[in-house]
């Protein structure tokens, strides 16, 4: 199974994908979607085109997105959320099922701490995913994401199965 793990942002979108084959999981791909142009809707469409691209070459089967938090700057936090829309609706559109993580809750599935810094997280990634080259630390925790998400569906994944088992 393939998953998309995509950190949101308005300037720089960064995605990473990786496979997972039980508890094993593989790099695949990452980088940075930028945005381009000065005009709000022009950027939008940039990184809504981008994205698109992603999903159409590296085929994910799910996809997991930062969820916003909110910061100091009401406007920056408007703005981020409408790139969060985007990558949002690039994998809904594709018919991926999405799942949505605090930026905590990927530090602590991926570091063990909830308030790791970016180098640790990219560090960690790199540890879970050897010989992986890394486009930047959008692409870094985008692969965190992905690795979250990856864990959080092997974990439903065995309660679903023991469900099942005790219902018998």
């Amino acid at each position: 199974m393939r998953v998309l793990g995509i950190d949101p942002g308005l300037r720089n979108l960064g995605w990473g994908v990786i496979s997972v084959d039980g508890s094993r999981l593989s790099h695949v791909a990452n980088g940075i979607c930028h945005s381009t142009g000065t005009d709000l809707a022009v950027r939008l469409l940039s990184l809504f085109d981008q994205l698109s691209e992603v999903i159409e070459t590296w085929q994910p089967d799910t996809a997991a997105v930062e969820k916003t938090f909110v910061n100091k700057d009401g406007a920056g936090t408007l703005k981020l959320g409408q790139a969060r829309g985007i990558a949002m609706l690039v994998p809904a559109r594709a018919g991926l099922s999405i799942g949505e993580y605090a930026p905590n809750s990927v530090k602590k599935s991926v570091v063990g701490v909830g308030h790791a810094d970016k180098n640790q997280v990219e560090h960690m990634v790199k540890m879970q995913l050897p010989g992986v080259k890394i486009a930047g630390a959008d692409a870094a925790d985008a692969l965190a994401i992905a690795m979250c998400h990856s864990y959080h569906m092997q974990s439903s994944g065995r309660i679903s199965a023991a469900l099942e088992k005790a219902a018998q």
